[in-house]
């Protein structure tokens, strides 16, 4: 009765004896093997935002002392819908580094150990969603790309957070240019009415997934095209939150 388990433990030790597993970002031997698959060097690598940073939409604050405010364009958007951001860290460094091999360099193995280290931030900070949903790609990028770096991210928290997950709920109907081949006040128009759901929500809390923020128009756009279709709430997950240029 307890002979499957003992195969299934001693064929997981013969193959990490045989291909011992190695650290996701620096690709060092993991001894022990970690359920994350980074080494305690490369996760202490990356640190978490810093305060005071924007409660709002996180965006840090050049000073290192004072109070968490809302920043200028949260003040003054009046489109924000969503009610908070939670980032694995700055932009910046090995992380940044590991979001480029990740959405440039088709390393997509790497979505469980970022998965691992937004899910334990959002955890810590946004309340538990009825709905995980990504920030999607035009079906012609997505074939260019051939795959959606944030749906394959989303996936993993909604696996590690045990909380639903859908995929092509959200769609984009058009194919703009890239958000970060244009200044920052033209994001916003370039998003302008760029996404549809695929049906109506009910109430439904939503925890929106992306892999980086940098002036917040896209995250603002899809959270408004959730809100006007009927989610109740909308709380927004990045892996690297930039600081505005």
């Amino acid at each position: 009765m307890h002979f499957m388990p003992w195969l299934q433990q001693a064929t997981r030790d013969m193959f990490n004896i045989l291909l011992p597993p190695a650290c996701a970002f620096c690709l060092d031997t993991l001894a022990p093997p970690d359920p994350d698959f980074l080494c305690n060097a490369c996760r202490d690598l990356i640190r978490p935002l810093q305060k005071p940073c924007c409660p709002r939409c996180a965006l840090p604050y050049p000073a290192e002392t004072g109070t968490g405010h809302f920043c200028q364009s949260c003040l003054q958007e009046k489109t924000i819908k969503f009610n908070s951001v939670t980032a694995a860290g700055p932009y910046e460094g090995l992380l940044r580094d590991a979001i480029h091999r990740f959405k440039y360099r088709n390393d997509i193995n790497l979505d469980r150990p970022l998965g691992c280290l937004l899910a334990r931030e959002i955890v810590k900070t946004a309340q538990p969603a009825d709905l995980v949903i990504p920030v999607p790609l035009h079906k012609t990028k997505l074939r260019q790309r051939g795959y959606n770096q944030s749906a394959l991210l989303a996936r993993q928290i909604a696996k590690q957070l045990q909380w639903p997950y859908a995929s092509d709920l959200l769609i984009r109907t058009r194919p703009d240019p890239p958000q970060k081949e244009l200044a920052a006040r033209d994001r916003t128009k370039n998003v302008k009415n760029a996404f549809t759901l695929q049906r109506q929500l009910a109430g439904e809390r939503i925890l929106l997934v992306d892999d980086v923020m940098t002036t917040g128009a896209t995250a603002r756009e899809c959270s408004r095209t959730l809100i006007s279709s009927g989610a109740t709430a909308v709380d927004v997950a990045v892996l690297g939150r930039a600081p505005l240029r």
